[in-house]
């Protein structure tokens, strides 16, 4: 999953789909989703709203230094071996879809990513407690990205890891090793790529 993403389904629709109770949160269809802003995210007891990108207060790299920018992607590839991931819960990101670019700077063409039923889906995710000055406790989450299938490679070199309800419950609970094999890339064919234009939605 990159730096923008988009969730255009209603709440009680992505509760029912993912099995779990919409807890009374609503928020309306959001077609451009960036980082730093609260995002749906799925746990076992529901859906909750959690701030997208891990503050690192306290996490430091293979070095041993502080980690100094705030982690909106972690890597499947070590995400479950960096320092800068201790202590953190998995969770589920859900979405209608995301957004790349391409070509040069202020020629960029937009695209949309979707799945080609026009289905939802779920990224597989990390999660922690930020601890702010004054008490404040903030909920603060990361996608996990890994190599794009054929549906994406020719627009960029990583994406999100979509999981499928079947696989949620291994991801938010099973071992570390069962969760380790669903960090696959989505199979080929799977996905649609179209130009991002908000009137001419003609993935599906």
């Amino acid at each position: 999953m990159p730096g923008r993403f988009f969730l255009t389904a209603s709440l009680s629709d992505v509760a029912a789909w993912a099995g779990v109770s919409r807890d009374g949160l609503d928020q309306p269809a959001r077609r451009n989703i960036a980082p730093g802003e609260d995002i749906v995210t799925i746990l076992e007891g529901g859906l909750g709203l959690m701030r997208w990108g891990l503050i690192p207060i306290g996490r430091t790299n293979a070095r041993g230094r502080p980690v100094m920018e705030t982690l909106i992607n972690a890597r499947s590839e070590t995400v479950f071996d960096k320092s800068a991931y201790e202590g953190v819960g998995r969770c589920l990101i859900p979405a209608n879809g995301w957004y790349e670019w391409t070509g040069e700077t202020r020629k960029k063409q937009a695209w949309r990513i979707m799945r080609a039923d026009r289905g939802l889906m779920a990224f597989a995710a990390i999660y922690d407690t930020w601890h702010g000055p004054g008490g404040i406790d903030v909920p603060q989450v990361a996608s996990i990205t890994c190599a794009p299938n054929a549906d994406v490679y020719e627009i960029h070199h990583r994406m999100g890891v979509i999981l499928r309800p079947n696989q949620f419950e291994t991801w938010l609970h099973g071992t570390q090793s069962d969760a380790a094999k669903l960090m696959q890339p989505f199979p080929d064919g799977s996905l649609c790529v179209e130009p991002a234009n908000d009137v001419d939605w003609s993935c599906g």
